[in-house]
């Protein structure tokens, strides 16, 4: 049977049979677990001595209390827990008590579709640190809050809470908090497309980081924000460098989902440069072996669409791993502009033998819809790509052929810009004259 890793612990504290059974049960019937250290959590001691002497284990109690509700996915029993542990946090020490609620709360984030709850547990817990005076806590606490509404797409109030916290963190100079409310505002500013101030926010959060000790995962974390930035503006070999930092960073410290998802931006940096072939060096390389999984394979398979310049196969990969690619937003948007660049290589290719050509056969032989290939090869009108008009008529696409480019405009300036130049020294050189004369 196996245990949980606290109980490997356990003879290092002091403890009662009541926690040596909780904790035997914690795998096989978490739910009579629960009721066990529930009562040792509720539990009170006559003398300061018993007090001090159980207040490890109440701790201990807590924390895999947490772990078995987010295991259950038991939010009534969790936000009752926050309340219930209050009158405990007198017998310990202010970082201590911050430790479990931050603790608490991050356990309880592994629940499927938690995000709601945790904002209202965030509230609730901030209303509470305001009325005990709680201002360390109380400022983490809205950090967290601001970090909630960023991931539930509530961009406004997300801003609007970190401007507020922002205020009151200068005043005390907290340098780990204030990169912590950086990074989060530059993740929203991303989400709003707002790549400057983005970039803004994480220059601010990685200055602050060079002025103090910051923990390893920290500046994974920025590492991994400005490869995702670098991304964003087309600068794929910088950015490929920033998630390599980011991957070294999170696989040191034992996070390896955050490893894996920056492998995968990795990977992916190397499909958007036309560098699909060091995909499968990846890959075959020690972290890759180690951390092969579904992203790795979805990211392999975009790698082999994108050799082969095929949009079917490309679609189909889009189907078959939507969890990996389609829902992640950061590698969502850098495939649809791989799709969109296999479209147009494809349309173009199917287009270039013909003078005037129908748009269903057109679409046919890319293998979309009418409408969305209308739709395509009108933009590459537009944007230059395709020197052609359609024949709204007949539903035909017309090549144009390629005009000579007639250079007698430029030849002009440029002639312009050498006689003002030599008109310009004429007159510096009569100027001189003048002076000497």
């Amino acid at each position: 049977m196996q245990m949980s890793s606290y109980a490997m612990e356990k003879k290092k504290m002091f403890t009662t049979p009541e926690y040596d059974t909780a904790l035997d049960l914690v795998e096989t019937k978490p739910a009579e677990a629960a009721e066990i250290l529930r009562k040792i959590i509720q539990t009170t001691y006559d003398t300061e001595e018993e007090t001090t002497k159980t207040s490890r284990m109440k701790e201990e109690s807590i924390y895999e209390l947490g772990r078995i509700y987010a295991k259950l996915g038991d939010v009534s029993n969790a936000q009752q827990l926050m309340v219930e542990i209050r009158p405990f946090f007198k017998e310990i020490s202010k970082p201590r008590s911050a430790k479990i609620i931050r603790t608490l709360i991050d356990d309880l984030a592994t629940m499927p579709n938690a995000a709601s709850f945790l904002i209202s547990l965030c509230k609730d817990s901030i209303e509470w640190c305001r009325q005990e005076k709680r201002s360390f806590l109380r400022q983490r606490l809205e950090a967290r809050l601001a970090a909630l509404y960023s991931a539930e797409g509530q961009y406004k109030l997300a801003l609007a809470t970190i401007r507020k916290v922002a205020k009151e963190v200068k005043k005390f100079d907290d340098k780990p908090l204030m990169v912590e409310l950086e990074l989060v505002e530059s993740h929203v500013w991303y989400a709003l497309q707002n790549i400057p101030k983005a970039k803004g926010a994480l220059t601010a959060a990685r200055s602050n980081a060079n002025s103090f000790y910051c923990p390893p995962l920290t500046l994974a974390e920025i590492d991994m924000q400005a490869g995702v930035l670098c991304a964003a503006e087309k600068d794929f070999k910088t950015g490929f460098s920033y998630f390599y930092e980011a991957f070294e960073g999170f696989s040191s410290n034992a996070k390896d989902a955050d490893a894996i998802k920056a492998l995968k931006y990795m990977m992916l940096c190397k499909v958007m440069s036309n560098q699909a072939a060091d995909v499968y060096n990846i890959i075959n390389s020690k972290a890759g072996t180690k951390y092969a999984g579904p992203a790795a394979a979805a990211v392999k398979a975009v790698a082999d669409a994108h050799r082969a310049r095929s949009l079917a196969q490309l679609e189909k990969v889009l189907v078959d791993h939507a969890a990996e690619l389609i829902a992640d937003s950061v590698v969502g948007v850098h495939v649809a502009t791989l799709r969109d660049q296999l479209l147009d290589s494809n349309l173009a290719r199917v287009i270039a033998p013909y003078t005037r050509v129908g748009m269903a056969h057109v679409a046919q032989r890319v293998g979309l819809d009418v409408a969305v290939v209308e739709n395509r090869v009108s933009r590459m009108i537009l944007d230059g790509a395709l020197h052609a008009v359609v024949d709204q008529d007949s539903g035909d696409l017309i090549v144009l052929p390629k005009e000579a480019e007639d250079k007698l405009y430029t030849n002009a300036l440029s002639l312009v810009t050498e006689m003002g130049q030599v008109l310009t020294k004429l007159q510096e050189r009569a100027d001189d004259l003048t002076r000497q004369y």
